[in-house]
């Protein structure tokens, strides 16, 4: 019968794939058939632990125990061991959850990544699924709007702006429709915390929108997802379909009389679409420019409609805060940074992947700690927090803690929660033409300062590394992003000089003639 088969869960998720779950998901099958073994495989969502990808669990009196990373030429070995019934393997890790890269975490909006079939809304519900907006639907716009903002929730995709102010704004503006509209179009560098949540628990950040609608009254939301996320966009679009038929969205929602219909909408594949009016042009079918602000599409966004423009993460943070209040979400944190961060650790690191921590822990503890260092085994000589437009930390900055006052300090970001590790072999001065050059490409061209100033800071950087009247061209240099920071349009050009300030002031003897 299917109850005595035993459990075994291998990631569909992307970052899996790419390192061969599928293949491992196909040996499992091909040699448990061969050998007589009842097993059920679930292709589960990833736990964010990418050096250990591929991860298999096997689920064994109800605890499950990790075997990772798996190739499939070894799942023959796993078989021989006997580890569907526990048995020792050179890859055995024990008990999943008493990993210590998991174990100490705060896993609030990551609860159910890698536990539960990505597109089962039984095992949604089982884990917490629903919760948040079964109370929602009981409540009135105000009450859910005061929730949200007692939690002190900020917005995770860069700005940190208090969620609850912006959900009031769009609740009190004038206007007939309002919308709900998600950033899903995660494009920093060394991110990717938002396609983990719709590859491992779309239905998070299908319940937060619709709670989100029912909040501000209203009745259509979309996802502008990342065009380079195939498969984020498919689970998403099915994800979709399941909540509809269960009546979580359409014009019924849990029998609340209330509607909220939503919908994926494919990225134009430029990073400048991630910034929030321009994502909103590009959602009305149009060119992605920046628009003048005010008004703030809280007021005037999309069609001209009242609109919440929040990212994937600060989206899929809102069902457990209604489900367990928002005395418990801001118990978690420091400061006026309220919750939970989900740090990404990438680049030069030896254990790559997700962690969900209460804010406060410092930079140290995350990348070292968590991340184990470099993977060279080499010093860390900088770290990027926040994505290609945030400021490089220097090592005498790493005790600093992860919240978003203290890193404004230090005239750097947390931004999404990227964290990409650079060891003591990095180029500093070739890392501050990137961020100006990266710019000029990634410019949508409407203001001056970043249209011509990005490349005006590539060619001024290219005369100091030449050795062309250094000492003028570093004052130049420092002025023109002065510039650029008082006199651009959006954060595009108003950030791009940080991670060449942040060179100029911290890694100097890279910032000179070869």
């Amino acid at each position: 019968m299917a109850e005595d088969r035993v459990k075994v869960f291998v990631p569909r998720e992307t970052a899996a794939r790419s390192l061969g779950s599928e293949d491992v998901a196909l040996a499992i099958e091909q040699v448990a058939l061969e050998r007589g073994e009842s097993v059920a495989l679930v292709r589960n969502g990833s736990r964010g632990l990418f050096w250990l990808e591929p991860l298999v669990e096997v689920e064994i009196d109800g605890v499950r125990h990790a075997f990772g990373p798996i190739s499939a030429d070894e799942v023959n070995s796993l078989f021989e061991a006997g580890f569907l019934d526990g048995g020792n393997h050179p890859k055995g890790l024990g008990p999943t959850e008493e990993l210590p890269y998991l174990a100490e975490q705060n896993r609030l909006t990551f609860a159910r990544a890698g536990i539960t079939d990505p597109l089962s809304l039984d095992s949604y519900r089982v884990h917490g699924g629903y919760e948040g907006l079964e109370k929602a639907v009981k409540l009135d716009c105000e009450a859910i709007v005061d929730i949200v903002t007692e939690s002190g929730l900020r917005g995770r995709g860069g700005a940190a702006f208090p969620t609850g102010i912006k959900w009031r704004t769009v609740l009190t503006a004038d206007g007939e429709q309002k919308y709900v509209t998600c950033n899903a179009d995660e494009g920093d560098s060394g991110t990717f915390a938002d396609r983990l949540v719709m590859e491992s628990d779309p239905f998070v950040l299908i319940e937060g929108m619709t709670i989100a609608g029912i909040a501000v009254g209203a009745t259509e939301g979309y996802i502008y997802l990342r065009t380079e996320y195939p498969l984020a966009i498919e689970i998403m679009n099915q994800a979709i379909k399941l909540a509809e038929s269960a009546g979580y969205l359409g014009v019924d929602v849990m029998g609340s009389g209330k509607t909220f219909c939503l919908e994926v909408r494919e990225a134009a594949g430029a990073y400048i679409c991630g910034e929030e009016t321009s994502m909103l042009e590009s959602l009305e079918g149009k060119r992605g420019v920046i628009r003048y602000r005010p008004p703030l599409p809280a007021i005037k966004g999309f069609f001209g409609a009242p609109t919440i423009v929040n990212n994937v993460i600060t989206l899929s943070s809102v069902p457990i805060i209604l489900a367990r209040g928002a005395q418990y979400y801001k118990d978690y944190g420091s400061g006026r940074s309220r919750g939970t961060l989900t740090a990404q650790l990438a680049g030069n690191v030896k254990r790559g992947g997700l962690v969900e921590i209460g804010f406060g822990k410092t930079l140290r503890e995350i990348v070292e700690g968590f991340g184990g260092g470099t993977a060279t085994g080499r010093p860390i000589r900088a770290i990027q927090a926040g994505g290609p437009l945030g400021a490089y930390v220097h090592p005498s900055q790493f005790d600093t803690p992860l919240d978003y006052e203290a890193f404004a300090e230090l005239g750097a970001m947390i931004g999404h929660g990227g964290l990409v590790v650079f060891d003591d072999t990095v180029d500093m001065g070739e890392q501050a033409r990137f961020a100006m050059e990266f710019c000029s490409i990634e410019s949508c061209g409407k203001c001056t300062p970043c249209r011509i100033g990005s490349i005006r800071g590539v060619e001024v950087i290219d005369r100091i590394l030449s050795g062309v009247d250094e000492s003028a061209n570093l004052v130049l240099l420092r002025e023109l992003c002065d510039t650029m920071v008082a006199g651009s349009l959006c954060a595009l050009g108003g950030m791009a000089p940080f991670p060449v300030l942040s060179v100029m002031d911290h890694f100097p003897e890279d910032l000179q003639a070869r």
